[in-house]
């Protein structure tokens, strides 16, 4: 079993930036990748980044070369950094945590609302 808690969203304008954070407990030992997905109103959830046990990251959409995805192990803890943010990145941030060993579980957050003005 994990927990995970996303914090840091919150009102921003255009060209500013936030850094999110997810604090991961319970089996941390187990988890292999942590991610970050948001969903606009009226959208789908979508991937932002991920990043692995071992470091390894990926991007995905709009946020590509603005938004920067780390992890702290001592703290258990993945940061999203958002820089330049545009009022289309306004969305409601998830963090998920994936497990190693099969079935591969998928814990996911509450969310944190993100909301950039312009």
């Amino acid at each position: 079993q994990v927990q995970v808690v996303e914090s840091g969203g919150g009102l921003v304008q255009a060209g500013g930036s936030l850094r999110l954070s997810c604090a991961a407990s319970g089996s941390i030992f187990d988890i292999n990748a942590m991610g970050w997905y948001r969903q606009a109103p009226g959208k789908q959830r979508e991937l932002v980044a991920s990043i692995t046990s071992d470091g390894s990251t990926n991007y995905a959409g709009s946020g590509k070369g603005r938004f920067t995805i780390s992890r702290e192990n001592a703290e258990n803890t993945v940061y999203l950094q958002m820089n330049s943010l545009k009022p289309e990145d306004t969305a409601v941030y998830y963090c998920n945590a994936e497990l190693r060993n099969w079935p591969r579980k998928i814990y996911w957050g509450q969310g944190t609302q993100v909301t950039v003005s312009s």
